[in-house]
């Protein structure tokens, strides 16, 4: 399992939002954000490289780069973790916690009573 800091986040959802990035589009889809230069984001590219999380194009120029993971995984992974670290791996605590801390509409609560209801809990 893979744990990605905040920045990785960033440099990743990029990359999923844009189906693959040149260096310089990279940069410039983070500049807003983050104010990072070229360097930076080459620095974090090739770290994130050698960690598995990106894929870098070694064919053409310029490089290509992609997320090695899907935002899929990535989130069921954070979810995993996240839920077995605070929330000792307990689903209704976590959703209670939520739903105290935040009220839902009605539709989402509709929504939940379905789920609910289609795993038989």
């Amino acid at each position: 399992m893979v744990k990605l800091s905040d920045r990785e986040w960033l440099v990743l959802g990029a990359l999923w939002d844009s189906g693959g990035s040149t260096l310089g589009e990279l940069t410039q889809a983070l500049q807003g954000e983050t104010g990072w230069n070229r360097n930076t984001v080459l620095t974090y590219l090739t770290r994130m490289e050698a960690k598995g999380l990106v894929d870098i194009g070694r064919e053409g120029y310029p490089r290509r780069y992609q997320a090695a993971l899907s935002r899929t995984d990535c989130q069921a992974q954070a979810r995993d973790s996240f839920l077995r670290q605070v929330y000792r791996g307990s689903t209704g605590d976590l959703v209670a916690a939520f739903l105290k801390e935040k009220p839902i509409s009605a539709q989402e609560r509709n929504e939940l009573r379905r789920l609910l209801d289609e795993m038989e809990v």
